[in-house]
């Protein structure tokens, strides 16, 4: 009975073995991402207590001119436990005025250093460019047990709530060992490769992972633009859409995230 039982912890241990030198974590390559954004029902709450025949008669020839959801593409770029996300201009800023909002657009490229924790990103905001040097965004995430596969990789769910009031789930996967992901979502146990703004009818989902070595200049920081840190940054826009009302707060939060 001891020969069989020490027999079968030995096959166990081989399995495990094997299945560990088999198994590869991806540190370092480039990821594909498309932005979704459901526009018909962002420009729906837009609409909420407008009296203005204009905004209605705009949003129904929107309708008419322009597909429901709104996909853009972006890359996000990652080795020595840093990453650059970077939008694909050419995908990322179209559809007229209605469409070329924050939340709509793609205006941020942005660096993050995961193990310095800091975080440099370029935002543009209308006409001016800020280059925005800050520490890492703390997001205090709760892990589910709620699993899907994106891009070939099974990815856990998280959700978090970010600018105090923005519900945020996201999926990562500890087969890419960065805690690194688009945009300025970072701060789980693998790479982010799915991220949802329910309420902001917003999605960015990895479409392919390139699984390659890049050399050390190929994850910079930018370099152009308005130098501030965070609050800086909130304080200019701030100051500038002042007067905006409830759509510059709209606006605002979208600059932020």
């Amino acid at each position: 009975m001891k020969t069989i039982c020490a027999l079968f912890a030995i096959t166990i241990l081989s399995t495990c073995l094997a299945f560990g030198q088999n198994t590869r974590f991806t540190k370092s390559g480039i990821i594909e991402f498309e932005k979704s954004v459901n526009m018909y029902a962002i420009l729906k709450k837009t609409l909420e207590g407008q009296d203005d025949g204009f905004w209605a008669q705009a949003v129904d020839q929107y309708k008419k001119t322009q597909p429901q959801f709104k996909k853009m593409k972006s890359t996000l770029k990652f080795t020595n436990n840093k990453t650059l996300f970077i939008p694909d201009a050419s995908s990322s800023n179209t559809g007229g005025f209605m469409g070329d909002g924050p939340i709509t657009g793609q205006y941020n490229t942005v660096y993050a250093d995961l193990s310095a924790k800091k975080m440099v990103s370029r935002k543009g905001v209308f006409e001016e460019t800020f280059l925005v040097t800050d520490s890492v965004r703390k997001i205090k995430w709760k892990i589910t047990s709620e699993t899907r596969e994106i891009a070939g990789y099974t990815c856990r769910r998280a959700n978090a709530l970010v600018l105090d009031s923005v519900y945020v789930v996201a999926f990562y996967t500890d087969e890419i060992p960065v805690s690194g992901g688009p945009e300025s979502f970072t701060g789980l146990p693998g790479m982010i490769l799915g991220v949802a703004l329910p309420h902001e009818n917003v999605t960015w989902f990895a479409t392919k992972v390139t699984d390659t070595t890049l050399p050390a200049n190929a994850v910079v920081p930018p370099v152009k633009g308005k130098a501030v840190n965070h609050k800086e940054f909130i304080e200019a826009i701030s100051s500038a859409m002042n007067s905006w009302g409830e759509y510059g707060k709209k606006y605002l939060k979208g600059f932020s995230l």
